[in-house]
């Protein structure tokens, strides 16, 4: 099925009333969590998960992808009137965001972020529906070796190359592996790490692990950072933009979610480097007579460029998470997981088998970011309340909603002692900067890894030369393999220039 026809059918599906009160539900509440510092659409899904066991596959996913859409939105909210990002793609953001708020232009800035990010999130959009079956078409091609190359590429990336220290994401990687091989091994029937407790024989729930991880872990540590004080937020004044802001944004939105997102498309995924590459691009492209606007005043570019980009590579992820069923993000992971609840593997085969789900999502993608534009704009001074919320308060109905949806998907005691225990584990890996996001990644991805491998191996007879004799898998090999060891090498050769 082609682009055209595919979303003929999914506008068909996604403008039925149910469909859109699920965009409209998800926008809502991916903005008022974008806004809120420290609460991500990660968190805020792997609470709704259990929702999968008694809502459609469709109406899940619109709002699950509403939310991730939205809190890319509301993320900027934040940086711009409290220079506190929510997300780690809004950091750029506040850079110039914050101090345009703080000369009296915070309405334009959150003018531009999202118009940019509704700019951005278009083309995004168009992208997924156009590259998509292109991306499907090559997959097809793939065997079981070069998909268990492309999950070890995955792997290396996600968790050595985008954090701060490479042995802190493996070890966290490491710690996911593990909780994947917990429960009973398919191809032998031997149980595997259960240590004698039946109900591990079923392995480890996704979405207890999602929930702990981001929703208990998470409001943890940041019950443990609290520091009681007044919120300082910034009057936001008047919303509209002038004509020179205009003029100076568009290019900016232009270029911005034309970096963004092939950064979310590859697997090293991540917004954080599209935004700072396009901030960096806009102070150099910058016309001479608004330069020095750039960390004083605040650059109306500074802000448009960098939301384009994040809202862009937010969109791009999900083109190897629906087409290869690689998810190169926190967030990307738990809406795998989600579909793994419905019984539904996504991958090249995804596109042919459930077809419906698939472009009526993409379709409710293009109605999600009309609606966010119309949230976002007249609806800015809610937004900006919502900031004033006392956070014991938050973070204590967190935990009991946490609470109350691990304990209603199986009716079990030992969810909720593996949920604070896991929960406990999350805040100091937090504590001490160990990345999360590996966890998640590396307990979906490392069965199907397993099982590629396995597949892989019986196809050669045990012959392990299979992953390096094979053109495609061997170049995905080396590529991981220079992005691991690469950044090292080259840094150690600079000291020693040095």
């Amino acid at each position: 099925m082609g682009a055209i026809e595919g979303l003929t059918l999914g506008f068909g599906h996604a403008l039925t009333l149910s469909n859109l009160g699920w965009a409209l539900l998800g926008c809502f509440l991916g903005t008022a969590i974008g806004v809120l510092p420290g609460i991500g659409p990660a968190l805020t899904i792997a609470l709704l998960l259990p929702i999968t066991f008694s809502v459609s596959a469709t109406g899940a996913f619109i709002l699950f992808c509403g939310i991730f859409y939205g809190a890319m939105y509301g993320g900027s909210t934040t940086s711009i009137l409290l220079n506190t990002p929510g997300e780690s793609g809004s950091i750029i953001t506040a850079l110039e965001g914050a101090k345009m708020a703080k000369n009296g232009r915070a309405g334009p800035a959150l003018a531009t972020s999202a118009i940019g990010s509704f700019i951005a999130g278009t083309v995004g959009t168009i992208g997924i529906a156009f590259l998509g079956p292109i991306v499907v078409e090559l997959a097809l091609k793939l065997g079981p070796a070069e998909y268990f190359m492309l999950m070890v590429l995955c792997f290396v990336t996600v968790s050595a190359v985008l954090g701060g220290s490479a042995l802190r994401g493996l070890t966290s990687l490491g710690f996911g592996l593990l909780l994947g091989l917990v429960g009973v091994d398919l191809q032998t029937g031997q149980p595997r790490l259960t240590f004698g407790v039946p109900e591990l024989l079923d392995g480890v729930n996704v979405v207890l692990v999602a929930v702990a991880l981001f929703a208990v872990g998470e409001t943890l540590y940041l019950a443990w950072r609290y520091i009681e004080g007044p919120v300082e937020v910034r009057e936001v004044g008047r919303i509209m933009m002038s004509k020179s802001d205009w003029k100076r944004s568009f290019w900016p939105w232009i270029r911005g979610a034309g970096v963004g997102f092939p950064f979310g498309v590859m697997p090293t995924g991540g917004s954080e480097m599209p935004t700072m590459l396009s901030y960096y691009m806009e102070r150099k492209m910058v016309k001479p007579e608004f330069a020095r606007e750039f960390g004083t005043t605040g650059a109306i570019e500074g802000v448009a460029g960098p939301e384009a980009a994040n809202n862009a590579a937010a969109a791009g992820v999900l083109v190897p998470m629906l087409t290869l069923g690689l998810p190169t993000s926190a967030t990307a992971a738990i809406m795998l997981s989600a579909f793994q609840s419905y019984g539904i593997q996504p991958g090249p085969m995804l596109f042919t088998s459930q077809a419906d789900l698939v472009w009526t999502l993409i379709a409710s993608l293009f109605i999600a970011n009309v609606m966010l534009v119309v949230l976002n704009l007249p609806l800015v001074g809610l937004w900006a309340r919502i900031l004033k919320i006392p956070q014991p308060q938050l973070y204590a109905g967190i935990l009991v909603f946490a609470t109350i949806g691990t304990y209603g998907i199986s009716n079990s005691v030992i969810d909720l002692v593996l949920l604070y225990g896991i929960g406990i584990i999350a805040m100091f890996m937090r504590r001490f900067d160990f990345p999360v996001a590996p966890v998640i990644i590396g307990m979906i991805l490392g069965p199907m890894a397993e099982q590629a491998m396995r597949q892989a191996l019986t196809i050669s007879q045990g012959d392990w030369t299979v992953f390096v004799t094979r053109p495609i898998s061997l170049v995905i090999l080396l590529i991981a393999v220079t992005a691991l060891i690469g950044p090292r090498l080259y840094a150690a050769w600079l000291r020693r220039l040095a």
